[in-house]
């Protein structure tokens, strides 16, 4: 090895331990199995690829997924649930502890994955370039799109989970621990009515600029303060309500604190909510394979 070639990492000599020890027993397959392989299971490779580096960072994701929930339940649901509570008494018929905290778990996921599907995105095209080489191979474009928005989820099934521990370890979800944890599914999907249309639209970007900090500062915040997250929608001036219709925060909401508390939700109302995260999500995948392809072909 000379001076100017990089070390191999720990992580990469045990692969690469592997690779060798699978290659001399002569039980590797050969390259057209691999590609069939690789070309019938290229979402869970991929998405494989995507949190085998996300363990880089575990514990700074595992801080992150369980010291949020505790902060806000204390600060939020606690603080300034004391505060309301002397002054306006329950919210919804509950506490304001129980109606904040299915809400906050929502938005916590919502903002997670925004940090997941905007500079990651721009960086497998453009700075690390990671997306190039697999769509390379005998993977197809849209496999790479979507096994990186399939190990984001997994990575948000955890998180989800991990929130509605913290729920029920503050008693804030009064519904049981059977019908609450449909928090977790809800609180996902959520995340994916968002961060599907985000991936497709920052796989169209081909230099960074102002674009994700506006999302931020104009799409994301609005969402959590102004979409029913800590108070009712309908507190809000009527012309303010558009901004929780076409949020999937406010949607997202309304349906785990029907499963967390029972909160009042008519049968139309459930479909509308489920209709249009499930109609975000569907639009997004297609969008992002659709561009992914576009790109990676081109």
């Amino acid at each position: 090895m000379t001076d100017h070639q990089p070390r191999p990492t720990a992580a990469q000599a045990v692969v690469d331990a592997d690779t060798n020890a699978l290659a001399y027993s002569g039980r590797a397959p050969g390259h057209g199995v691999m590609a069939a392989r690789a070309r019938a299971r290229g979402v869970w490779y991929y998405a494989e690829t995507v949190l085998r580096g996300m363990r880089a960072y575990f514990w700074p994701i595992l801080l992150y997924s369980v010291g949020q929930p505790l902060i806000y339940m204390v600060a939020l649901g606690i603080g300034l649930g004391t505060l309301v509570q002397q002054g306006a008494g329950s919210v919804d018929g509950v506490d304001y502890l129980t109606f904040v905290a299915p809400a906050l778990l929502v938005s916590t996921v919502v903002m997670s994955v925004t940090a997941e599907m905007t500079y990651p995105v721009m960086a497998g095209f453009k700075w690390q370039r990671l997306y190039h080489a697999p769509a390379a191979s005998p993977l197809e474009p849209g496999q790479v799109a979507l096994g990186h928005l399939v190990a984001v989820v997994i990575r948000f099934v955890l998180q989800s989970l991990v929130f509605w521990l913290v729920m029920l370890a503050f008693g804030a979800a009064p519904s049981g621990w059977a019908q609450s944890l449909l928090v977790v599914p809800v609180g996902v999907l959520t995340a994916t009515a968002f961060g599907a249309p985000l991936q497709a639209y920052a796989a169209t970007l081909r230099d960074e600029g102002f674009q994700f900090a506006f999302i931020q500062r104009f799409v994301v915040m609005p969402m959590f303060l102004f979409a029913g997250t800590f108070f009712p929608l309908s507190v809000l001036p009527t012309y303010l309500h558009w901004i929780g219709w076409i949020s999937p925060v406010w949607h997202g909401t309304e349906l785990a604190r029907l499963a967390s508390y029972g909160a009042p939700v008519s049968p139309l109302m459930l479909v509308v909510h489920l209709g249009f995260l499930l109609a975000l999500t569907v639009g997004g995948v297609l969008a992002g394979v659709r561009v992914y392809t576009r790109r990676l072909h081109s």
